[in-house]
């Protein structure tokens, strides 16, 4: 044993080296955020509460019955309804069970119309398990209280057009999605169709 270890032990030098660093810490400004009275920035596409989208032109949900993001849900929490109308297939329900979603945002790339997202809201925690299962009602009125809260009037989520996948083989809706406007787009048009006022 060397003469520097044999000190080492007789003055305790570790411990207090230990200490020291506890004492520094002790004394030194906190990096923990004071929920709630503190918030920290929500950055975009941040994945939280689940939403569809509301089309703004027909007012309903822009999915179309695809299945693409219950195959893709690696926790198999996506259920949808579907039954046919007109010859063409209508989603009935759509049902997620966001107490067994693990917020990889795989429904989110899949989706060829852009019509479903994770919201940046996370504030939504409940004691009752059943109030975690959203249907297509439910995700309509997630997407109404997101819009109210977003503070510009476009939103686009990042995980429509992900980064690395060459977009010529994206579906063409994807391709062509733009950032959405949140408000109606019949309450856009009566604003421009406003008679300018007088000079």
């Amino acid at each position: 044993m060397k003469l520097k270890e044999i000190l080492n032990k007789i003055f305790l030098i570790e411990i207090i080296k230990g200490l020291s660093l506890t004492l520094k810490m002790l004394f030194s400004k906190s990096v923990t955020i004071q929920y709630p009275f503190e918030r920290r920035k929500i950055y975009p596409g941040f994945r939280g509460k689940h939403a569809l989208i509301r089309d703004p032109f027909t007012n309903n949900t822009k999915c179309i019955g695809c299945m693409r993001c219950s195959t893709v849900c690696p926790s198999r929490c996506i259920h949808i309804k579907r039954e046919k109308v007109e010859n063409k297939m209508a989603v009935t329900d759509y049902i997620i069970d966001a107490s067994r979603c693990v917020f990889c945002a795989y429904c989110v790339e899949a989706c060829p119309v852009c019509a479903l997202v994770l919201t940046e809201d996370f504030e939504y925690s409940t004691y009752s398990r059943n109030t975690l299962i959203f249907n297509k009602e439910q995700l309509l009125k997630n997407w109404d209280e997101f819009v109210q809260k977003w503070p510009q009037d476009l939103y686009f989520n990042k995980f429509w057009q992900p980064p690395g996948i060459d977009p010529s083989r994206w579906p063409k809706a994807k391709r062509e999605q733009k950032p959405i406007p949140l408000r109606r787009v019949v309450e856009i048009k009566k604003e421009d169709n406003s008679e300018p006022a007088d000079n």
